[in-house]
């Protein structure tokens, strides 16, 4: 009954109320951060607690990921990274003798691991823009479909409702990158997906200052055998970490609004400023993802991407910025750009991904404009 009610009431409500637990009188509404290593274990012929080493279990992972698994919609598993949430999953799926398929405009660690680990085990590794063509042949004898929608930096999407079809047609699982869009913004299981893995470093904590990472699945089996690999492979998230990202979901709903709020604004001035040479953000009319978005996605967020006419041309944009950092992550608090041809992905020297705060937004266009002007003028 109470899933039933959660279910049915908005955003806000969701993210304030999430995985937390009414513990009685006296208990905290928000209960801290459990740093155990060792628990009481009992006599010995006493059942193994659920808790009973801290690399296996903790209070703390089990209230985030029931919160986070309410908002995705399925059973989560939180990781000490995106990275390492992406890497378990790829380990787990990818056998010797099938394929995986990887966005080719896509993070290029994952590329990297799949080229550098997976394919001298005899998987074979094949690539695919976003945006397509998705050929049939992609899909042939495939174990793991993985998408990035939005992709980044990009931002361009594709349909996963229709690719998680054809996975699963020809016996692949399919799996969404979603952390540009976050549960908020999209929801993959509900349109297919198998699997939802994310970095939780980004808009999900929201405040840039620590790093974890998640998959979530609607099929328990599945959760618990990537629970398993957490264990064995070790990458577990610290417990105050976790905390803090507890902590910082519960504003999302608030964030995600002036993020995207921002972000409009930004599309809308920057399509119209002389020096941008391009300009992507997928709830701009026009915008080349904006049809298939505005069906697939809930919100559009707070991250898009325009181009410069040269590396020199960001580098004055930023030394003019009063608001804008120079940074490699996205969805926190403040507003920054990243010239994205410093990490290898194939873009031009003035390509900027460029993640939208929560300033405020008259100041945020001001100084932009303000930077477009000194940079290209």
């Amino acid at each position: 009954m109470i899933e039933q009610h959660r279910t049915a009431v908005g955003d806000g409500t969701r993210c304030v109320h999430a995985g937390r637990v009414d513990d009685g009188i006296g208990a905290p509404l928000h209960a801290g951060p459990v740093l155990a290593a060792a628990y009481h274990l009992g006599p010995p012929e006493a059942p193994t607690p659920v808790d009973f080493y801290g690399r296996s279990a903790n209070p703390t992972w089990r209230a985030l990921e029931a919160a986070i698994g309410e908002l995705d919609g399925g059973h989560t598993v939180l990781f000490a990274s995106g990275m390492a949430a992406v890497s378990a999953m790829l380990r787990l799926l990818c056998r010797p003798g099938s394929a995986v398929v990887l966005p080719a405009d896509g993070y290029y660690l994952a590329r990297a691991l799949a080229a550098e680990e997976l394919a001298p085990l005899g998987v074979e590794v094949r690539e695919v823009p976003t945006a397509g063509p998705w050929p049939s042949a992609l899909f042939d004898g495939a174990s793991l479909v993985l998408l990035e929608t939005p992709s980044n930096p990009r931002l361009d999407v594709c349909d996963i409702a229709e690719l998680a079809d054809r996975a699963h047609a020809a016996g692949a699982l399919l799996a969404v990158d979603n952390t540009t869009a976050t549960p908020l913004g999209q929801r993959p299981l509900a349109l297919g997906a198998d699997l939802v893995v994310a970095s939780d470093s980004k808009a999900l904590s929201g405040h840039s200052d620590l790093i974890l990472g998640h998959v979530s699945s609607a099929d328990p089996e599945l959760a618990g055998r990537l629970a398993t690999a957490r264990n064995r492979g070790g990458a577990v998230p610290g417990p105050f970490e976790t905390w803090l990202a507890h902590r910082g979901l519960g504003t999302l709903d608030l964030r995600l609004a002036r993020q995207a709020e921002n972000a409009a604004a930004l599309a809308t001035a920057l399509s119209e400023h002389p020096g941008v040479l391009q300009v992507r953000w997928p709830g701009l009319p026009g915008d080349p993802s904006f049809e298939l978005a505005s069906r697939q996605m809930r919100r559009f967020g707070g991250v898009l991407s325009f181009e410069l006419p040269s590396e020199a041309a960001v580098g004055r944009f930023l030394a003019t910025s009063s608001l804008v950092a120079s940074a490699t992550s996205f969805g926190g608090l403040s507003s920054n750009l990243d010239r994205r041809a410093r990490w290898g992905d194939l873009v031009g020297p003035g390509f900027v991904r460029m993640s939208a705060g929560c300033e405020d937004t008259a100041d945020l266009v001001a100084d932009v404009l303000k930077s477009l002007d000194a940079a290209t003028g």
